[in-house]
């Protein structure tokens, strides 16, 4: 067993998209060799039931994979080719863009004004570019859980966890995408998968993160759940940063007095080129250009949802 080291430690950035949407952005739009094969992890917040938040107007995607988390609250969603729906409190979407698809993300009013979710854009590997477009809606009452004796929740959308596998099936990358809930004073060990890269991102309480031959050093003294005190080789971490984990097969963490929830991400890297621009990602500027030329001149779609 090896300790998967941190390579860094990051906080989440206030940035606006959409139709002036804030979003807290936890990585994007910079270099994605860390995070390959993920291009783009966004963590939406509206708390304030006085003002309603706004959405993501018709757009186009080509060349990825769209996954939307919805914590609490509704998007109804719609697109070019016919479907339509609604996103509730703990469904999930897992849209495979491929060769190209139009569609909105709007807020479903009849959820109320608050929201809470996430969405992950995961890169198609150039072979896959041109797939057909396909859905998987998974309603929340088909995501499994695990519950450890410590009270510990672990809901499973992709992925394998202590027997259990998640309903999301058929992603090239081998995703896992799993939402972690850990009581206060928690230690827990965790498997990845050593040759992926994995992250995690938490979105609430607090904890440590024992950092092995971490870069990020930071002896911290902490009592034991048994009462006794230690100093460890570990990285206190707030609510909304993410943590880049280095090759490893297994993490180790504390959680603090309030408790901790975060997703725990990992994917084969795909270690392809990106040519990137909005919501569409190619492997080379040529085929960038293609698409949004397709898109202006309307031959942007080329298959038809089954």
């Amino acid at each position: 067993m090896s300790l998967g080291p941190i390579k860094s430690i990051s906080r989440s950035q206030l940035v606006t998209d959409g139709d002036g949407v804030q979003i807290n952005r936890v990585f994007g739009h910079g270099t994605t060799t860390e995070t390959d094969p993920f291009l783009l992890l966004d963590h939406l917040i509206n708390d304030d039931p006085l003002k309603p938040m706004n959405g993501f107007p018709w757009h186009p995607h080509r060349g990825i994979e769209t996954i939307t988390y919805n914590i609490q609250g509704g998007i109804q969603h719609e697109d070019s080719l016919g479907n339509k729906g609604v996103l509730r409190d703990g469904d999930v979407q897992w849209m495979t863009a491929g060769s190209g698809i139009i569609h909105q993300e709007m807020p479903y009013h009849g959820s109320g004004p608050l929201f809470h979710g996430f969405q992950l854009w995961a890169n198609l590997p150039a072979e896959k570019k041109m797939m057909d477009p396909r859905y998987q809606d998974i309603p929340s009452g088909e995501i499994p859980e695990v519950i450890d004796d410590d009270g510990t929740k672990v809901k499973i959308i992709t992925g394998t966890f202590r027997g259990k596998t998640g309903p999301v099936t058929g992603i090239v990358t081998d995703p896992k995408y799993i939402d972690i809930t850990v009581p206060p004073h928690r230690e827990k060990t965790l498997k990845i998968n050593l040759d992926h890269h994995s992250f995690a991102y938490l979105f609430e309480g607090s904890g440590l993160f024992y950092g092995a031959s971490s870069p990020i050093p930071a002896p911290t003294e902490y009592v034991t759940a048994k009462g006794v005190t230690e100093v460890v080789s570990a990285n206190p971490v707030e609510n909304r940063n993410l943590i880049i984990f280095d090759r490893g097969d297994e993490i180790k963490l504390k959680s603090g007095p309030e408790g901790m929830r975060f997703l725990l991400i990992s994917g084969r890297p795909l270690k392809e080129p990106v040519a990137w621009h909005g919501p569409i990602v190619m492997n080379s500027r040529d085929e960038l250009i293609t698409a949004f030329q397709e898109y202006e001149n309307g031959t942007f779609l080329k298959n038809h949802i089954q």
